[in-house]
């Protein structure tokens, strides 16, 4: 058999992604305790090294370094435990009892020392117990008076009617929410899958709401922000220029304030569409059929949790709408102080020309002074050399000569105030060209 070609180096990793986080088989009876718990990324090894802690005590191999998902029997109860992204979800399963079936959970039976050590805030606490018949001879009143608080059930037949799901989704006085499912004719496999999915249900339905507050806090900054852009924009309408810098500097500020929120909540929205999607992919891999009388997981996600969601869609929605609106009027103000100053500095390059012209007409009319002044002086002096040479010689007419050198004097110095001149221009192009 020829060889393989050479592997990529993703090649394995991305093939066990889709068996990252397998579920348990399970039988009935059984008790299963789920609790989930913020972490995050600074306690990426912190979380790992507790899990690691519990297996020294009990003799088990510890996860390894970048493991995500661990599953481990621990001889009193079986432990799974899962590194998410923004939390870590810790799976509790012992062998359940058909007298009690929520109570004592699952979790009493890990070190109570170690539970309260976990590292992180907890979002999620959650029982469940899978069994093969219901309690209360399957009276469904009488159930939610017995192990819901008497209040209303949400549940439904699932997997075809093989199995059947009951919930309030409430917390109860325990600190735990509940969760009683039936297993009718499920193999372990099936039954773990459904626990599984329906403990995700509940775990991702409180992480999308996380986003809720974010929202609900945001809603009145966006509609302040929402209120000073209108005021700024109606000042333009009417603004002179000399308001338009400090109108720039008031549109700058708000767009600052504006992207801090975006940037500060865009994590939480978009985290909150994720796990809303995961909430109905997990609903719909249920295969829900209607219990008369009760509503479906699916009727009440949609009812109480698509409310939730839509209002952080919509303050996104919201917050992006304004951010393109102050970014628009930034644009169009800063064009307008650019045309300003365009105008102001043509004007002012009009008055510099006009100068210019003075100066150069005053130059002109100082060159021609001078060109006066020397011929004077100059045929001045050529006077007085021919008076002396008329008196010399009364062959000589010093007025004829006096008169006579005028113009060539008068040539000759304003040639001369040329010539410089066009030496001092040639100097200062050689200095200029010279300049870097």
């Amino acid at each position: 058999m020829a060889r393989l070609p050479e592997n990529h180096p993703l090649r394995f990793a991305l093939n066990n992604e889709v068996h990252a986080r397998p579920p348990e088989p399970l039988s009935a009876p059984a008790k299963i305790s789920c609790i989930a718990l913020i972490t995050g990324w600074p306690y990426r090894d912190e979380d790992r090294a507790v899990v690691a802690e519990l297996t020294a005590r009990y003799g088990a191999t510890p996860p390894g370094p970048g493991v995500k998902h661990y599953s481990v029997d621990l001889g009193d109860f079986h432990l799974v435990w899962e590194r998410h992204t923004e939390f870590t979800r810790y799976t509790f399963i012992v062998k359940g009892d058909a007298e009690h079936p929520l109570s004592p959970p699952a979790l009493a039976a890990a070190p109570a020392d170690w539970v309260d050590a976990l590292p992180g805030e907890l979002i999620l606490a959650a029982n469940a117990a899978l069994v093969d018949e219901l309690p209360c001879n399957g009276d469904y009143a009488e159930i939610a008076a017995r192990y819901f608080g008497g209040h209303a059930l949400v549940g439904s037949n699932v997997t075809s009617s093989a199995g059947l799901a009951l919930t309030d989704f409430r917390i109860h006085a325990d600190g735990f929410s509940s969760f009683l499912i039936q297993n009718k004719s499920m193999p372990p496999w099936h039954a773990g899958r459904i626990v599984q999915r329906i403990l995700e249900i509940e775990t991702y339905r409180v992480m999308s709401l996380l986003a809720l507050p974010v929202a609900n806090t945001l809603g009145p900054k966006i509609t302040k922000a929402e209120e000073e852009l209108a005021e700024i924009t109606g000042v333009m309408t009417r603004s002179q220029a000399v308001d338009e810098p400090a109108l720039l500097e008031r549109l700058t500020r708000l767009e600052a304030q504006i992207e801090q929120g975006y940037t500060e909540s865009q994590f939480r929205f978009g985290a909150a569409s994720a796990y809303y999607a995961l909430v109905h992919r997990r609903i719909g891999e249920l295969r829900e059929e209607r219990i008369k009388g009760m509503q479906t997981f699916q009727e009440f996600i949609e009812r109480r949790l698509a409310p939730a969601m839509s209002t952080c869609a919509a303050a996104e929605r919201r917050q992006q709408a304004l951010s393109d609106r102050v970014e628009r009027a930034s644009q169009l103000l800063a064009t307008r102080v650019n045309l300003t100053l365009e105008r102001q500095n043509q004007t002012l390059l009009d008055s510099m020309n006009k100068r210019a012209e003075l100066q150069v007409r005053l130059q002109r009319t100082v060159e021609g002074l001078s060109v006066a002044a020397i011929t004077y002086y100059i045929v001045g002096i050529i006077g007085y050399l021919a008076k002396g040479a008329e008196a010399a010689n009364h062959a000589i007419n010093a007025s004829l000569i006096t008169g006579l050198s005028v113009p060539i004097v008068a040539a000759f110095a304003g040639f001369g105030l040329w010539r410089l001149q066009r030496e001092f221009s040639r100097q200062n192009e050689k200095k200029g060209e010279e300049r870097p």
